[in-house]
C-alpha cells in the first residue's frame, strides 16, 4: 500500500493538468479541453472565493491526505492521525461529485456539447485509490 500511495504522489499532479472535460458551445466548433488547472486559472479571474474552495478541495486535500498516508507508513507520523487524513479524503472526493454534476447540467442545456476526457477517470481514480489506502492503512503504529 505505501508504494501505490507514493505513485499518487506523481499520479495526482498528472491528474491535475489531464483534460478532464471536452466542451463547446455547439457541436460544430472545436472543443476546448478543461483542466483542473485551467478550470482553476478561469475562475481565478471571475470568482476568487470559489477558486479558493476548489483549489482546496482539488489540489490541497487529496495530496495533503497522500503527503500524511505516506508520513504514516514510513512511520513518521502518528497513526493516530488517520481520522483527519480521511476527511480531507472526502473533501477531495466532493470535487468528482461537482464534475459529474456540472456534467449533467451542461448535456441537460441542448445547447453545449460535453464530453468526459481521460483525466476525469485518472482523477476519481487517484481519489478512489486514495480513500481505499487510508481504509485499509492500520490505526495503530
Amino acid at each position: 500500500m505505501k508504494y501505490l500511495n507514493l505513485a499518487l504522489l506523481v499520479l495526482f499532479p498528472i491528474a491535475w493538468f489531464a483534460p478532464l472535460l471536452r466542451a463547446a458551445l455547439l457541436p460544430w466548433f472545436g472543443m476546448d479541453e478543461i483542466s483542473v488547472i485551467s478550470g482553476l486559472q478561469s475562475l481565478w479571474g471571475t470568482d476568487p472565493a470559489l477558486a479558493l474552495l476548489v483549489t482546496f478541495l482539488a489540489i490541497f486535500a487529496p495530496y495533503a491526505k497522500t503527503i500524511g498516508l505516506s508520513l504514516i507508513h514510513w512511520n513518521l507520523l502518528n497513526p493516530s492521525t488517520l481520522p483527519v487524513l480521511n476527511v480531507l479524503g472526502k473533501l477531495a472526493m466532493a470535487d468528482v461529485f461537482l464534475i459529474a454534476l456540472y456534467v449533467v447540467l451542461a448535456k441537460g442545456v441542448g445547447h453545449a456539447t460535453i464530453e468526459t476526457a481521460w483525466g476525469l477517470y485518472l482523477f476519481t481514480a487517484c481519489i478512489l485509490a486514495s480513500l481505499v489506502i487510508a481504509w485499509r492503512t492500520p490505526t495503530k503504529g
